[in-house]
């Protein structure tokens, strides 16, 4: 909502100082305005002599912009399946660049519906149940498999926009923006729904060690480089973290229960408020009580399918018991949704081990092993792989596709319909890879758009990172989280808020600059952009400060009074942070 108000205003601002500039300085060029050799000629010349060329493309005419971003190496980005910019400009004629941006943003909408989508349906329960089959503690695996689920749009994001030094900026204002926007808009909704008493130390612990994260962060930026040792370090202190969980529940469940055995024991003590016991409890299972009325609607006598009814029914995303006890506003996104839901369920298998077939579907899995390779291959690095010929003759995508077909007939000749194999978990992990590889490419492509949208609104990556790409990458989360708190456990609502973006900050930036590290050979260099950089660090940095302070002093009480005040903080920090990069102030 926040962005369709955002980016009129930008190309508003924009055009204006366009119109500012007093005209285009190929006007002045002999030969800038003529078609054909002379032109491509002038304008090779000219892209070749300057710095920073694709910023400038809004500064020529409308006329001149397809042959510039055509011959300007600056302008051809090398991850994604599309040139961003080459669409902007040499899709339809100059006077309809309008039209293509809003398709350009009506396409961004649907890539964060596909990374929302595919991580909380497909990614995030597949790892809970690679977690189930490792016989992970909750804690273990809240930290780990879990954190990750949650945090798969916004780690390949980072781990996407790492990869190109112009769009550096979109991941660093990406995992701060969304850091800001996790601690105040949705902590503070969390406590204005249903205020709660939060767990003291759990709380303390995460606030600790997010600072040390957002601190660590800032001293890289502010050297402007990072090495090898220091990345390793970094990425260290995630596992300093899980370690502390680690023994703050085994310490938290050793004292409860030397006090279930104490011969002394009152009803009236309080508990230990500690969220290691919902460290776990993240939105990826707030999917749990699909299952609550399943037994209700369970046949009197055995019912065998058929094999074309099982696929049929598997590729069915809407459940008709579902559809007819929600709103008609959740019906109409469901219909949106519907389309691109089948064709997830076509290519990702999901194992989930709280049913009693745990999710065994004969057909579906069997076309599973054809579809899902096919699907890395074809996506993964932007499909470059999957068109690789072998001897010159024989393309990688149809040897899949034939190793797939023989996995597929073993495994259709070899099973039933009624009970899963022993070697189902592997199913899971299956899922796990297809469902990686999809998020990243889609990650990918909303970093390369992001980028032709900063060239285009003049906008830094930073500001679209911080806005767009974090309420994108966090919205879903803020929705989990209110629907929790709702429900009756905000507890469990604040500790998936500050646990998680732990986890996509350290492992978002951190193997980010390991894949540039090992792309270059190098250290990876950032380049800051200016005032409104230092403003982003500089307000998460007060925004975990004061929560560090006046928690504690409210008596970890979390009221209506603590919620407006942290959404009071978030809209003075966008509203300066927009200033800024319009440069007001």
């Amino acid at each position: 909502m926040s962005g369709g108000v955002l980016l009129p205003l930008a190309l508003l601002l924009s055009s204006g100082q366009l119109r500012a500039s007093g005209g285009s300085p190929l006007r002045t060029l002999p030969g800038a305005g003529l078609s054909g050799r002379t032109a491509n000629y002038t304008l090779t010349g000219m892209f070749q002599n300057a710095e920073d060329q694709c910023d400038h493309v809004m500064n020529i005419s409308s006329t001149d912009r397809c042959a510039f971003v055509t011959n300007t190496p600056d302008c051809i980005m090398a991850d994604g399946f599309f040139n961003y910019l080459r669409l902007a400009f040499c899709l339809l004629p100059p006077n309809l660049t309008p039209l293509t941006i809003t398709l350009c943003i009506v396409w961004l909408l649907f890539l964060f519906v596909v990374l929302g989508l595919t991580a909380s349906k497909f990614f995030c329960p597949n790892l809970s149940a690679i977690s189930t089959s490792l016989h992970l503690t909750h804690n273990v695996a809240g930290v780990t498999f879990l954190a990750l689920g949650n945090g798969a749009p916004d780690i390949f994001s980072a781990m996407a926009a790492f990869s190109h030094p112009h769009t550096a900026g979109l991941a660093v204002g990406a995992l701060f923006g969304a850091g800001i926007f996790v601690t105040t808009v949705v902590a503070g909704s969390v406590a204005l729904v249903k205020p709660f008493a939060v767990a003291s130390r759990p709380f303390l612990r995460d606030v600790i060690f997010y600072m040390v994260a957002v601190f660590w962060t800032f001293l890289m930026l502010y050297r402007g480089t990072t090495a090898l040792a220091e990345i390793l370090g970094y990425l260290g202190l995630y596992v300093v973290y899980v370690l502390t969980v680690i023994v703050s529940a085994y310490i938290y469940s050793r004292q409860k229960h030397s006090m279930n055995t104490s011969v002394q024991t009152d009803p009236q003590i309080p508990d230990f408020h500690s969220s290691d016991s919902s460290d776990d409890d993240v939105p990826c299972l707030i999917g749990g009580n699909n299952h609550e009325y399943e037994s209700e609607y369970r046949p009197l006598l055995p019912y065998s399918e058929s094999t074309s009814q099982i696929l049929l029914s598997s590729l069915n995303p809407v459940d008709n018991r579902k559809w007819r006890r929600k709103p008609w506003g959740w019906r109409v996104l469901k219909t949106l949704k519907t389309p691109l839901e089948f064709v997830l369920l076509l290519c990702i298998p999901v194992v989930d081990p709280d049913k009693e077939d745990k999710n065994w579907r004969r057909p579906l899995n069997c076309l599973h092993l054809i579809t899902g390779p096919l699907v890395c291959v074809l996506t993964f690095q932007s499909g470059q792989y999957g068109l690789i010929l072998i001897q010159e003759q024989f393309p990688v995508w149809l040897l899949t596709l034939l190793l797939g077909f023989f996995l597929s007939a073993i495994v259709f000749c070899t099973t039933t319909n009624d009970q899963p194999p022993k070697y189902h978990p592997v199913f899971a992990l299956l899922g796990f890879l297809v469902s990686a590889v999809l998020i990243s490419a889609a990650a990918s492509e909303v970093v390369s758009l992001l980028h032709m949208l900063g060239v285009v609104l003049s906008l830094s990556n930073t500001v679209l990172g911080l806005t767009l790409l974090a309420w994108g990458n966090s919205i879903g989360d803020c929705f989990s989280d209110i629907t929790i708190a709702r429900q009756g456990y905000p507890r469990m609502a604040i500790s998936a808020c500050f646990g998680g973006i732990i986890f996509n900050m350290l492992f978002g930036v951190g193997l980010g600059c390991l894949l540039q590290m090992v792309k270059t050979h190098s250290d990876v260099q950032f380049e800051s952009e200016g005032l409104l950089t230092w403003i982003l660090a500089g307000s998460l940095g007060l925004s975990l400060v004061l929560s560090f302070v006046i928690v504690p002093l409210s008596r970890f009480h979390l009221g209506r009074t603590y919620g407006i005040f942290l959404l009071v903080f978030y809209f003075i920090f966008l509203l300066i942070a927009l200033l800024t990069e319009f440069r007001v102030v």
